[in-house]
């Protein structure tokens, strides 16, 4: 009947024991050369086509339609819509978005109203839009191992073709609300009790079930008009709803979620959806999908998840070696053990090797309490873990170390102990295996100066705690060779990381992005604002814990040191607070929550977690260091005073080449800092300011010093009306532009050049 490029139209016959004449036909969705299917234009403008033929079909008076099967021909249903497309979406006015969205919901409409039964079989995910096809029709089967959803709130947005309109009324609105503000996944069990499907059943037997309840539905056993009937007019509504809509509006607006919109503007909407009939709601859904797209959260939120298929993406392109089929880790500290242990539960040999009995064994330890907590937690078997902890082989020598593929040194941040160990260690390798240093601050180039090959030496800069942070920075030395860094890409995906490659500099990237930040920082609390007030704005702002809290967690002398080294490589901009907080906490020996004591006092609850407290003697200390007194500053300046240096050092590693797109850098602030996600990282945060108000705005700072002063290229993208970021399927982004030039810049500095 019509095949296409995403669907087919067919008859049901031949194999399935019926025949062309029972007037059954077969929707199915089969995305041509890819994986999966999604509701794309050319998918929705083919289903238009389809729909528009089976109501012709439903018409005929020689060949009557009698009801219709709708399948997938992948390992999942329909996973949702194009997320690529939204950029474009995203650029029109709110009101061509609802007239788009509501036009686009009268064909699903069309599809619902088809006077035939409809049997959809959900076989694998689907999600977003597809359960809302899957809620258009008239019954649905799902296999047992299908998971179906609406997440949609994880990009900032909610469902907008008829998914809060229909699950209101197939379910009840408590089940529609829960699921729509929720945003989680559910199992087939979960979506039968809800009344999302009408049956489950085995994988195996997941067509033939269909089409029995199709065969069924067609000769009038079901009551399929009743259910189709019921989507058509207003959702029950009661004294319970209303109280229970309102009390979730009012988790919904608490502060943590200011930022992120979505699922308070859908659950507002459906309260007042609930007594309208189908048509009215469908169009105030459509009115509220264009207001929440013009949230800074959906806009950040869409541009994480790109960022993320593009960063994963080049990854994979960057990492065409094997991972370690054994590897080796020098010292069996805090960052040794967590890269030792994350690497055995990835499945991967482990060597802990360290000159102290101790170290290594309070390594074991803490990878035995690590193994624990996933046992409990029901992630592993307890052989497993048993199996886990057997491939982490401790030791004091070198023994068996010219088998390994990879060796991670994660020793102390002390360039001459790092050159001296790893000379001494280079004689017991293999020619081809490959160095790694897990250093934050210390340049490759120096570690690897005494080697007598250091094309071998790359940088793994994994962040704390290992297990649970997902970014490892893999950092190319000026020597480094393709092989090692390909090595180290794919050593890092095999761990679960995200790894992404910079270049050999002062605190890479992510470290050397954070040191304005808390230059900023100090400098703002020895004008005399009160720090935990800029922790206050800063978490409002997004982050998850303020400047000073960070410290604290970081270790006072720890970030004190590395702070202290990536500024030495720029004293232009970067340059030492005189009266520094963070230097006066360390010399009265506060050092954070290491010790109890920092900007914050620290007790350990039952659990062991610390509990932050304000302590008097540490304002007292910080009061000293005002010679001005104390002063307020409000929310709006304390955000530009940090954040701005951190948006001009970001434009610079693009332009210098430290990184090489933009998706990268502000990934990387996303998986290793934590910066707000909402705002989509850094240079999309840039992007949703204005780069001209950016400019304007360090303009107004200027007195404050160069951290605040933009870059030519910064004015110049200000000037044009650039973007770091363009909308999806827009014109190339000037992230690559700025590339361009940046590859000037680093064959000029004798960098080697990142960019794929």
């Amino acid at each position: 009947m019509f095949q296409g490029q995403s669907l087919r139209l067919t008859r049901l016959g031949g194999e399935d024991g019926l025949t062309g004449a029972e007037g059954l036909v077969e929707l199915c969705f089969d995305r041509q050369g890819e994986a999966i299917n999604k509701l794309d234009e050319r998918t929705v403008a083919e289903f238009r086509h389809a729909v528009g033929l089976l109501t012709e079909a439903a018409a005929s008076a020689t060949a009557p339609l009698r009801g219709m099967l709708v399948t997938s021909a992948k390992e999942v249903f329909i996973v949702g819509a194009d997320i690529t497309e939204f950029g474009r979406m995203f650029q029109q006015s709110p009101g061509a978005i609802a007239e788009d969205v509501y036009a686009k919901n009268r064909l699903f409409c069309a599809f619902e109203d088809l006077p035939v039964p409809s049997v959809v079989a959900i076989n694998g995910f689907a999600l977003g839009g597809g359960l809302e096809l899957a809620l258009a029709g008239a019954l649905r089967v799902m296999s047992s191992s299908a998971r179906i959803g609406v997440p949609e709130v994880k990009l900032g947005l909610f469902p907008g073709f008829g998914g809060t309109v229909r699950l209101s009324r197939v379910a009840d609105p408590r089940t529609a609300v829960d699921w729509v503000a929720g945003g989680r996944n559910q199992s087939a069990e979960q979506a039968l009790a809800a009344g999302v499907v009408d049956q489950v059943t085995e994988p195996r037997s997941l067509r033939e079930t269909a089409i029995a309840m199709l065969r069924r539905a067609a000769a009038g056993d079901l009551r399929w008009q009743a259910a189709q009937q019921a989507k058509r007019g207003a959702a029950p509504r009661d004294a319970a709803l209303v109280d229970f809509i309102e009390t979730t509006l009012q988790t919904l607006s608490e502060p943590r979620l200011r930022h992120q919109p979505a699922a308070r503007i859908a659950v507002e909407m459906m309260g007042r959806a609930s007594s309208l009939p189908r048509d009215e709601a469908l169009r105030l859904e459509a009115e509220a999908f264009a207001a929440v797209t013009q949230t800074q959260a959906a806009h950040g939120l869409v541009q994480v998840f790109l960022n993320e298929q593009a960063v994963r993406k080049r990854a994979k392109r960057r990492a065409p070696a094997q991972p370690a089929r054994e590897l080796a880790v020098l010292g069996a500290g805090v960052m040794g053990g967590g890269i030792a242990f994350t690497a055995a539960l990835r499945g991967t040999p482990v060597r802990l090797k360290d000159i102290a009995p101790a170290a290594l064994e309070a390594g074991l330890g803490e990878a035995a309490k690590q193994l624990n907590r996933q046992v409990a937690q029901g992630r592993i078997a307890r052989e497993q873990a048993e199996r886990v902890l057997a491939s982490i082989r401790a030791q004091q020598d070198d023994a068996g170390f010219g088998e390994v593929d990879l060796v991670i040194e994660a020793i102390v941040e002390r360039l001459a102990v790092k050159q001296q160990v790893l000379g001494a260690l280079e004689g017991a390798l293999r020619p081809d295996a490959v160095i790694a240093s897990n250093t934050s601050s210390l340049r490759i180039a120096d570690i690897a100066a005494p080697l007598a090959h250091p094309e071998r030496v790359v940088g793994m800069h994994f962040f704390n705690p290992v297990p649970a942070m997902p970014l490892v920075e893999v950092i190319r030395g000026p020597r480094t060779s393709d092989e090692a860094v390909a090595v180290a890409v794919a050593q890092g995906l095999a761990m679960g990381k995200t790894p992404i490659v910079v270049a050999d500099c002062p605190g890479f990237l992510v470290n050397r992005l954070v040191t304005p930040y808390v230059l900023a920082f100090s400098r703002l609390v020895v004008e005399g604002a009160d720090y935990v007030e800029v922790d206050r704005a800063m978490e409002a702002f997004g982050w998850p814990m303020g400047p000073a809290y960070l410290q604290d967690v970081v270790g006072m002398d720890v970030g004190r040191h590395v702070g202290e080294v990536i500024a030495a490589g720029y004293p232009d901009r970067m340059r030492p607070v005189d009266g520094d907080p963070i230097a006066a906490m360390v010399a009265a020996g506060r050092l954070g929550q290491k010790n109890g004591r920092g900007f914050y006092a620290y007790a350990r609850d039952p659990s062991g977690k610390p509990l932050k407290t304000i302590d008097p003697e540490a304002r007292a200390l910080v009061a000293a260091l005002q010679p001005h007194g104390a002063r307020s500053v409000d929310d709006e300046t304390v955000v530009e005073r940090l954040i701005l240096p951190m948006i001009v050092e970001a434009a610079r590693t693009l332009e210098e080449g430290v990184v090489a797109t933009a998706a990268e850098l502000d990934m990387a602030l996303l998986l290793g800092l934590g910066f707000p996600a909402h705002a989509g990282g850094i240079l999309k945060y840039a992007d949703w300011l204005g780069l001209a108000r950016v400019v304007d705005r360090c303009d107004r700072h200027a007195a404050l010093g160069p951290a605040y002063a933009p870059t030519p290229r910064l004015r110049a993208m200000a000037a044009s009306g650039a973007r770091f970021h363009e909308p999806a399927g827009g014109s190339p982004s000037a992230s690559a532009a700025i590339n361009a030039h940046g590859a000037v810049r680093v064959a000029a500095s004798h960098l080697q050049e990142i960019q794929a």
